[in-house]
């Protein structure tokens, strides 16, 4: 009998970490988990802890308390290990200005140990030509445009052919253009069976792209989970936005069956105990002459869960963190 397939497996946790810098703390109990073949983004603005994170995961930081484990080593430990099966791409990555795009890439061939054979030529050509340099590696790096050292970047961290990639900021300094065609390059990484953690600051970025999102702040998780999860879990009743063309006649919503809570505002928004209650409802204002110019679902966007999260995080009678979303505020009185 075969055993049903659960979660991916983690391949990086993060588990209670702290890290200061002075008297300035950088990660404040920090703690998430990277599925292993999926896309997480470390979601927050700057200063949030991101880059302090991916730091820890290659060791090149320790923690000052908590663990960190990738690939199940501790990379403080294991540091070298660890790091030979990562692949790493900053927001301003290190490259050598005055070499070619070519003698980049081979250098650090070599710094990963694979040599100068032709099977590493063969690699090196493979990884310019999928992130669209191949063209360009004779050329000296310093003239490359912002765009072309980020797809070199690129290209030399997949040269070793890692099993988890990390991406801090990886669109800093691009035009919209590049930036997505950066992205759709990310996207396509988990198609060959790897794992990516990503940090940013842009919503944009991780729209789409995401398929675990940690929000941090302050260096601590906010919250984490799969998109429809964190959706589920801030708007676990339907909800639709409601227009008329006098907006005050709506408040007799607040009057219909199955109705649980109403913000006023244009548009209006409702929440329903069940969304089989929508035509019941449209019905209902139509008999009470409501002109409705506009009736749709609302369909959270990583924009509106991400201010959700951050707009309000009270403290609980318990001690516990209690998050409200920013739709669901004006449910609350």
């Amino acid at each position: 009998m075969s055993t049903p397939s659960g979660p991916a497996p983690a391949l990086v946790t993060v588990q209670g970490v702290r890290r200061s810098f002075g008297a300035v703390e950088a990660l404040a109990g920090l703690s998430f988990e990277v599925p292993q073949n999926s896309i997480t983004v470390l979601l927050g603005p700057n200063g949030a802890g991101k880059t302090t994170a991916i730091r820890m995961i290659t060791g090149a930081l320790k923690p000052d308390a908590g663990t960190v484990r990738v690939f199940g080593l501790d990379p403080d430990a294991d540091g070298e290990e660890v790091r030979s099966r990562c692949g790493v791409v900053s927001a301003k990555p290190a490259l050598y200005d005055r070499l070619s795009g070519w003698d980049n890439l081979s250098y650090s061939a070599e710094l990963y140990g694979l040599g100068r054979g032709s099977k590493v030529r063969e690699r090196i050509r493979a990884a310019a030509n999928r992130f669209g340099i191949d063209h360009a590696l004779d050329s000296q790096v310093g003239g490359f445009s912002t765009g072309m050292k980020t797809r070199l970047a690129l290209a030399r961290s997949i040269l070793h052919e890692p099993d988890l990639l990390l991406f801090d900021e990886p669109t800093s300094g691009l035009d919209p253009e590049s930036s997505h065609a950066v992205l759709e390059m990310i996207r396509e990484m988990t198609d060959d069976g790897r794992t990516v953690l990503m940090c940013t600051h842009l919503l944009l970025e991780a729209e789409g792209l995401a398929e675990q999102i940690v929000v941090l702040e302050n260096g601590d998780d906010i919250v984490s989970g799969t998109p429809i999860e964190l959706t589920r879990r801030f708007w676990p009743n339907a909800v639709i936005r409601l227009s008329a063309e006098d907006p005050e006649t709506l408040e007799v919503v607040r009057e219909v069956p199955g109705v649980r809570s109403y913000a006023p505002g244009d548009p209006a928004v409702v929440q329903l105990d069940d969304e089989r209650r929508v035509p019941d409802l449209v019905q209902a204002l139509i008999a009470h002459g409501v002109r409705i110019t506009r009736v749709e679902p609302l369909q959270p966007t990583l924009e509106d869960l991400y201010f959700a999260v951050r707009t309000r995080t009270d403290m609980s009678g318990d001690g516990g963190r209690q998050l409200v979303p920013t739709a669901a505020r004006a449910f609350m009185s």
